[in-house]
C-alpha cells in the first residue's frame, strides 16, 4: 500500500490534518509539503546509483582511510572473528515479563549486533575475504530471531508483555536498528556475501521487507509515528526510528516508486516529531537523549541529503539548526551537561555527529565542541554507535582530526520553550559558579517530578545536582514510575511542603515564569504553586533561581505564603559532596552554602548509591541535605546564598 499525503491525513489526528497547533503556538514547520511523493522521487537518486560510501570492491576508497582508522576497525573485526554467537533463549526474553529485568537479554542481544557490525567494517577495511564466513554466521543468525527488538518494547505487539509473536512484526526502535545493520552490510559486501552463499542476500531482503518495509508502509497505529491519536506525544524514537527505516528503504527498496513513497511516510512522520518542539529547539527529553533526539533527526536529513544529490536540503530550516544548537547550550564542564529528566549527568556525544551536524548548519561552537570531543573521546565512542554513524565517522576523520577543537562553554542560554535556563560566571570558562534551572511541567518526556529543580557547579564540578535516573527496569515506564525514589520532588532540590511532594502530570506546572539576563546577572522566577497538590496548602510559592556575577553569588530565593494549618517544610539538596553543617553554613571544599539558621535547621543523611547507572556517575554515596521549618510562618522569604569559599 502506498500512502499519499490525502490517505495520511485521512489516519491522523484531526489537529494534525488542518495544521496542528505546535508547541510554538501559531507554527507550522513540515517537510512533506514541501517534499510531496512526486518531487521526492524526481530528486532521489535511483537505488542502483545511490554509492553513499565505497562498496568493498573499490579498494581506492577504503584504502584511502587513514592507517589508524583501518588498524583499529580490522583489529575490533579480529577480536570477533573466533568469538561464539551469543544464544538468546526464550527463558532469557521471558527475565522482563518475569522479573522486571531488561538488561540481561539486551547485553547478549547487543553483543551480537556489535559483532556483526565490527566484521562488516573490518572486512570493508581490510577486503581479503577472512571476515566473511563469520560474518555469515551473524547475518543468518540474526535473520533466525524471533523478534529484532528487545523484550521491554514487546507490548507493540497485540500479544502483549511474554515472548514475540512472529505473526506480528512490530517495529521498535532496536528492530529498526538491526534493519539498517544488515541494509548496510549487505550495501558494503553486497557479491562478496553471493560468494559464500546466494542465499544470504536474498535472506536479507526477505527479513528486512516482512519486518521493517512492510510493517512501516502500511501500518499507522505505530505510536511512534504520531499518525492516530495517542495517549502521549512522539519523542526520540521517532527520528531514531525514522533514521533506520530510512535507510532500510533506500538501501534496499528495489520498486523506486515504493521507494519514494516509502520516503515520504517517513518524512510525514519527522513532521510531528519536529512540531513537538519549540523555535528556541530545546529538547525536554535532555541532552542524553539529543543524542537519539535531535541528532537522529539529523541522521534522517543527511540521509536525504546524500540520496537526492543535495535536492533535500533542510539545514537552512531555522528550527533544524536550533535543535543541533542545543547540545553545546547544555553542556557544563568536561563530560558534565545539564541532566533533567531521565539524561544522565555525565556523557559523552558523539564528536563526529556533532561536529558534521554543526557543519551542516554552518555554525562554529557546534564544530568546535564536536571535534573537542572527538580528539579527546572520540575514538572510544564514535566507533562504538550504530553503522549508520560509523561510517561517516570513519570517512570524516581526517577532516575532524585537523579541526580546531574547543567547548564553546556559553555564558548564558534561555530556552524559553522548555522553560530552562542556563548561565556560568563568565563566558568561555569553568571557573567561577554555574547555574541551570528548570520551570517546565510534570508530564515531560522522560519526566521527573521536579519543576523548579535546579543545579549548581563550582569550578567545573558538580555541587547542587539532579541525581539522574537507575537503570531502566519494567517500574520505569509503567504506572509506577513515580514510586521510583528518583523520580520525586523530595529527592531533588525542591521543597516538600506540609508533608507532600509535586504531583505528576501536565496541570502540575510553572506559571508566570519569567527570565532576565544581562552582563551582571541571570534569574529565572516562576510560581510553583500549581505543582503541588491543593491538600500542600500554598496560596503563593514564588522561586528565584539567580546567579549574580558582581557578587559571585547563586541565591535561591522562596517567597512563600501558605494557608492555615501549615505542617512542616522541607528544602532538599543533594550533593555528591560531604558537606559540613556549621550554624547556617553548608560548607564543602571550594563553595559554602548560607541559611538562616533562626528558620531552617539542616539534617544531612548520606545515600548509598547501589545501581550501577547511578554510581557510575556519582560514586558509591550521595548526600542529601534536609533544610526543615518545623513550623513555617504564613508569611516567609527562605534563601540560600551559594559562593565560592
Amino acid at each position: 500500500m502506498d500512502f499519499s499525503r490525502r490517505s495520511l491525513l485521512a489516519t491522523a489526528p484531526a489537529t494534525l490534518a488542518g495544521g496542528r497547533t505546535t508547541a510554538a503556538a501559531g507554527r507550522k514547520l513540515s517537510f512533506s509539503e514541501e517534499w510531496p511523493t512526486e518531487r521526492i522521487a524526481a530528486a532521489l537518486i535511483s537505488r542502483a546509483e545511490w554509492k553513499p560510501y565505497p562498496r568493498i570492491q573499490d579498494r581506492h576508497g577504503w584504502q584511502g582511510l587513514d592507517e589508524a582508522a583501518r588498524a583499529a576497525a580490522i583489529k575490533a573485526g579480529e577480536r570477533q572473528l573466533r568469538q561464539p554467537w551469543q544464544v538468546l533463549p526464550a527463558t532469557l526474553f521471558l527475565e522482563f515479563a518475569r522479573e522486571g529485568n531488561r538488561s540481561r537479554y539486551e547485553a547478549a542481544r547487543d553483543e551480537r549486533r556489535e559483532a556483526l557490525r565490527e566484521l562488516a567494517i573490518a572486512e570493508a577495511v581490510e577486503g581479503k575475504g577472512r571476515f566473511l564466513d563469520q560474518i555469515a554466521n551473524g547475518i543468518w543468525a540474526t535473520c533466525e530471531e524471533t523478534y529484532w527488538g528487545v523484550p521491554a518494547h514487546i507490548n507493540m505487539q497485540k500479544a502483549g508483555k511474554g515472548l514475540p509473536d512472529v505473526a506480528e512484526p512490530t517495529v521498535d526502535l532496536f528492530a529498526a536498528e538491526t534493519g539498517s545493520l544488515l541494509a548496510w552490510t549487505d550495501y558494503l559486501l553486497n557479491s562478496q556475501l553471493d560468494a559464500v552463499s546466494p542465499l544470504i542476500r536474498k535472506r536479507v531482503r526477505l527479513e528486512i521487507d516482512r519486518r521493517i518495509l512492510l510493517p512501516c508502509r502500511t501500518r499507522t497505529d505505530f505510536w511512534w509515528m504520531g499518525l492516530t491519536k495517542r495517549d502521549r506525544p512522539v519523542n526520540n524514537w521517532n527520528p531514531w526510528i525514522n533514521s533506520n527505516w530510512l535507510t532500510c528503504v533506500l538501501l534496499m527498496e528495489a520498486d523506486e516508486r515504493r521507494r519514494a513513497a516509502d520516503t515520504y511516510k517517513s518524512l510525514f512522520s519527522l513532521d510531528n516529531f519536529v512540531q513537538g518542539y519549540h523555535e528556541d529547539g530545546g529538547c525536554d527529553e535532555g541532552p542524553g537523549y539529543w543524542g537519539r533526539a535531535g541528532a537522529s533527526l539529523f541522521d534522517c536529513l543527511d540521509l536525504l541529503h546524500s540520496a537526492s544529490g543535495a535536492r533535500m536540503d533542510f539545514y537552512k530550516v531555522p528550527l533544524v539548526r536550533e535543535i543541533g544548537r542545543y547540545i553545546y547550550r547544555a553542556h557544563i564542564a568536561g563530560n558534565w551537561y545539564t541532566n533533567f529528566g531521565d539524561a544522565p549527568p555525565r556523557m559523552q556525544p558523539a564528536g563526529d555527529l556533532v561536529y558534521r551536524y554543526g557543519r551542516r548548519i554552518e555554525d562554529a561552537s557546534m564544530q568546535a565542541l564536536g571535534a573537542w570531543v572527538e580528539h579527546k573521546h572520540g575514538e572510544g565512542r564514535t566507533y562504538r554507535d550504530s553503522i549508520g554513524r560509523v561510517l561517516p565517522a570513519l570517512f570524516n576523520r581526517a577532516e575532524i582530526g585537523k579541526a580546531d577543537g574547543q567547548p564553546p562553554l556559553i555564558r548564558d542560554a534561555w530556552l524559553s520553550g522548555i522553560q530552562v535556563m542556563v548561565a556560568r560566571s563568565r563566558g568561555g570558562s569553568t571557573d567561577g559558579l554555574y547555574l541551570a534551572a528548570q520551570g517546565g511541567h510534570n508530564a515531560e518526556s522522560h519526566n521527573h517530578n521536579d519543576v523548579g529543580n535546579f543545579i549548581v557547579f563550582a569550578n567545573g564540578q558538580p555541587l547542587f545536582i539532579d541525581i539522574g535516573v537507575e537503570t531502566y527496569s519494567a517500574k520505569t515506564f509503567s504506572a509506577q514510575r513515580y514510586d521510583i525514589w528518583t523520580m520525586q520532588s523530595a529527592w531533588h532540590n525542591l521543597p516538600t511542603v506540609n508533608g507532600l511532594m509535586q504531583a505528576a502530570g501536565e496541570e502540575f506546572r510553572a506559571t508566570n515564569v519569567a527570565y532576565e539576563g544581562g552582563e551582571t546577572r541571570a534569574q529565572l522566577t516562576m510560581e510553583l504553586t500549581q505543582a503541588y497538590p491543593a491538600e500542600a496548602g500554598i496560596e503563593s510559592w514564588r522561586r528565584t533561581h539567580r546567579l549574580d556575577r558582581s557578587a559571585n553569588e547563586i541565591a535561591i530565593v522562596d517567597e512563600t505564603v501558605l494557608r492555615d494549618g501549615r505542617g512542616p517544610l522541607q528544602f532538599t539538596l543533594m550533593t555528591p559532596r560531604r558537606p559540613t553543617v556549621e550554624g547556617g553554613e553548608l560548607r564543602f571544599e571550594g563553595a559554602t552554602a548560607v541559611f538562616d539558621s533562626s528558620q531552617l535547621a539542616a539534617t544531612v543523611d548520606s545515600v548509598e548509591v547501589k545501581d550501577g547507572r547511578l554510581r557510575n556517575a556519582w560514586g558509591d554515596t550521595l548526600y542529601r541535605i534536609l533544610l526543615t521549618a518545623a513550623h513555617p510562618q504564613r508569611r516567609a522569604t527562605y534563601t540560600v546564598r551559594i559562593r565560592q569559599s
